[in-house]
């Protein structure tokens, strides 16, 4: 509270008031301040003017409460508008992660690889693999004394296209096999079933192959070979439909 303000302030409402004297009929005197002596009323009349003054002075340096409250209500009318927002937000983003979750679900579903049974079913894929290693063993070996024998193992064996593929690998192992006493015996080493669905198969195969000449000089040599068989089931036996030896 400042007494140097009050001061001023009576100073100037006591200038602009006529000054009372004793005697009626005195003109007012402007200008002329008014000696009042200090009574009850008067102390009360300036308690009074004080009080009034200060009350502006009191009232601005005073914190205000309202102010703390109106801006909890700007928070919370803030937080009412924002939260339907973010709700909704998370909302589509859980619904756009559900279809993309079911998308693909579906299409690993429907993908070929998932179809075959070669990475599910290990009993037919064994099955396939020792019915296709005995098969190439047998076709692929040829002795010049008993010939028939490898064309009953063709005939057994072989479907499709491999009938005649095996007829031109084996050609030269024809020609030359009586005169130089050709003994050719070929043994799966290892197989892997690239793919099985339903009758259809498809596997790798490992073959070590010996080649022996049993005439006057006889000789040996042995060959490795790898190459693939499309297979198929026919009742309860796999037959070799196609072989592949990666050339053109």
């Amino acid at each position: 509270m400042s007494t140097t303000r009050h001061l001023v302030n009576r100073r100037r409402r006591l200038a602009t008031t006529p000054s009372r004297t004793a005697g009626a009929g005195t003109e007012p005197v402007y200008g002329q301040p008014e000696v009042v002596e200090a009574g009850p009323e008067s102390a009360d009349n300036v308690e009074s003017d004080d009080a009034d003054d200060t009350a502006p002075d009191d009232a601005d340096d005073s914190p205000t409460d309202d102010a703390p409250r109106a801006r909890a209500r700007a928070r919370s009318s803030r937080l009412r508008i924002t939260l339907p927002a973010v709700l909704c937000a998370l909302t589509v983003l859980l619904g756009a992660v559900a279809v993309w979750a079911f998308a693909s679900a579906s299409s690993l579903r429907d993908e070929p690889a998932r179809q075959n049974a070669a990475l599910t079913d290990i009993g037919r894929t064994s099955e396939v693999k020792g019915r296709i290693s005995d098969a190439v063993g047998a076709v692929f070996s040829y002795d010049y004394a008993s010939p028939a024998r490898s064309d009953r193992a063709a005939s057994t064996y072989l479907t499709g296209r491999a009938v005649q593929q095996h007829k031109d690998m084996l050609a030269d192992v024809r020609e030359q096999a009586p005169g130089q006493k050709l003994v050719l015996t070929t043994t799966v080493t290892g197989s892997g079933v690239e793919f099985l669905d339903g009758d259809r198969a498809r596997l790798l195969i490992f073959a070590d192959q010996s080649n022996t000449r049993t005439g006057k000089d006889e000789e040996t040599t042995y060959a490795a070979a790898m190459f693939a068989v499309d297979a198929v089931r026919r009742g309860d036996t796999w037959l070799i439909a196609a072989i592949d030896t990666f050339t053109r």
